[in-house]
């Protein structure tokens, strides 16, 4: 299979679909990289595009993203539900086959020096390409968002690990990272309550005291009128989508709401959907190797 990453950047464009599309052309265009999924929200104002290829390629793809992007996409006029600093809002990068945390650390630093070179773009490193603990996590990178940028680049804690001390006057920031995979996922309330959608998701993120490896934010969907539990679950390992999601409807209940639906923006790891089966099934004694593709892939 070869040395593979994966890259999942997010930008802050997801009502223009030729915008979208002319950024995804400039990642197909690198020889080797292979686009596995792109999602847009217009609610959020927001597309997610997942792409693999060899260490190199990724890193060449994921740079022409950012300045496709920051061609295309003026922060001055971008409104959307959710947190955001730039055009190219975050890139992360995950080890696959064939590579370590350690390589996709390295890589990502190069890829924040060369954007912030090359762009003039303030880069940011968070989760493990970080250079101090206090940026490791991605929401106090986003801290005030793109709006409170300009003055909180003032000061010295806030100044970027490349590039200007200012954001670009179109683009914003970018955050670059290297990171295992995680999983987006939304809860929809049937409700429009959104103090309802904060107070649960204060209930379950790990900065509040819920599970740790979750962080949450309760958002306003104005096209449904929805009030939505936004998560990334960063170790579906330690905590199931089963899990979190019980304990979601449970806070829900308490406060007089049920749960109306629930998405998966992007890719998702087969192992976290078929844990989430055999939890709801209660099977006994079920283990991955019993799932016909799986077994299929393997042979």
């Amino acid at each position: 299979m070869g040395r593979l990453i994966e890259c999942v950047p997010n930008f802050s464009e997801g009502r223009r679909k030729k915008v979208v599309e002319r950024i995804v052309e400039s990642i197909t265009l690198v020889k080797g990289i292979r686009v596995l999924d792109c999602s847009c929200d217009a609610a959020h104002n927001r597309s997610v595009v997942t792409f693999v290829g060899e260490p190199e390629a990724v890193k060449k793809a994921a740079f022409g993203a950012v300045k496709t992007a920051a061609k295309l996409i003026n922060m001055e006029r971008h409104r959307g539900e959710h947190p955001r600093i730039g055009a190219a809002d975050v890139v992360p990068l995950i080890p696959l086959s064939g590579t370590t945390m350690e390589q996709c650390v390295i890589l990502a630093r190069e890829l924040g020096a060369e954007i912030a070179e090359k762009l003039k773009i303030p880069v940011y490193l968070y989760e493990e390409a970080a250079f101090s603990a206090d940026r490791r996590n991605l929401a106090a990178v986003r801290r005030g968002e793109y709006e409170g940028l300009k003055k909180a680049m003032e000061l010295p804690a806030r100044r970027p690990d490349f590039g200007p001390s200012r954001p670009h006057p179109t683009a914003g920031a970018t955050a670059v990272g290297a990171r295992p995979p995680l999983i987006a996922y939304n809860i929809n309330l049937d409700s429009s309550d959104l103090q309802i959608a904060r107070a649960i998701a204060r209930s379950i993120r790990g900065s509040s005291g819920g599970y740790p490896g979750v962080k949450a934010l309760g958002i306003f969907i104005e096209e449904s009128a929805t009030a939505q539990v936004t998560i990334n679950l960063c170790n579906y390992r330690e905590i199931s989508l089963a899990q979190l999601f019980e304990r979601v409807k449970g806070e829900a209940a308490l406060r007089g709401v049920g749960i109306g639906s629930s998405e998966i923006v992007g890719l998702v790891p087969a192992e976290a959907l078929i844990d989430t089966a055999a939890a709801y099934l209660r099977l006994q004694g079920f283990h991955p190797g019993q799932v016909l593709e799986k077994r299929m892939a393997e042979e």
